[in-house]
């Protein structure tokens, strides 16, 4: 008898693994069709049988709850924070943090706002919020990664690392259009102004 994919990869894979192995799979077709995906849809994507979906979740509910927490993961964005180089310089630095916590915000907002437009009711997904000890976890990882990477400049900064970070993220988090959503300012753009103020410089023309 042949062995399918499933069959293959099953023997080595635990519980755990698998409900990730499924998840990677269904968050780019819930970010594309929302709560309308199919369980066989996610199937094909995964190269699985259906029924191996019913064995790590118990409906489709929980598995797009699972898409849910996997989108809002921070995992990824802090792996990406903590790979920029020091030793460049601090604008530098803060644009490709900007750019990796903006990924992460469209990703997330891509998902929800797919599962929402297509009619999820929160009480319909279960484990679709982290809990709110999770979230201040999240947020205060993210602050202390952005924190170090402000940390080599300290001694050039009128504010302390820490503070200049909270500012950062709530300027990132401001930064976009209120009607469309989309990037208002140009993320270059936006560090300039956080480091050296919108005045110019007496005598300056630029």
């Amino acid at each position: 008898m042949t062995e399918t994919p499933e069959r293959r990869r099953a023997p080595g894979m635990s519980p755990d693994q698998r409900r990730a192995m499924i998840v990677a799979a269904a968050l780019p077709l819930v970010a594309e069709h929302g709560a309308a995906i199919t369980t066989s849809q996610v199937a094909r994507a995964a190269g699985i049988g259906e029924a191996t979906i019913f064995r790590v979740f118990t409906d489709k509910d929980e598995l797009l709850g699972a898409c849910v927490i996997e989108a809002m993961n921070p995992d990824h964005v802090l792996r990406e924070l903590a790979s920029i180089p020091l030793g460049e310089p601090l604008a530098d630095r803060l644009v490709q943090a900007a750019e990796a916590l903006r990924a992460h915000l469209e990703r997330m907002g891509t998902v929800i706002g797919a599962l929402h437009a297509s009619g999820l009711r929160r009480d319909r997904s279960r484990g679709d919020r982290p809990s709110p000890g999770s979230r201040e976890s999240s947020m205060k990882a993210t602050h202390e990664a952005v924190t170090e990477l402000i940390e080599p400049d300290r001694a050039t900064l009128r504010l302390e690392p820490g503070k200049l970070a909270s500012i950062f993220l709530g300027t990132l988090s401001m930064g976009r259009h209120p009607m469309t959503g989309e990037a208002d300012v140009a993320l270059p753009d936006l560090i300039d102004i956080l480091l050296h103020g919108a005045l110019r410089a007496p005598g300056s023309t630029a």
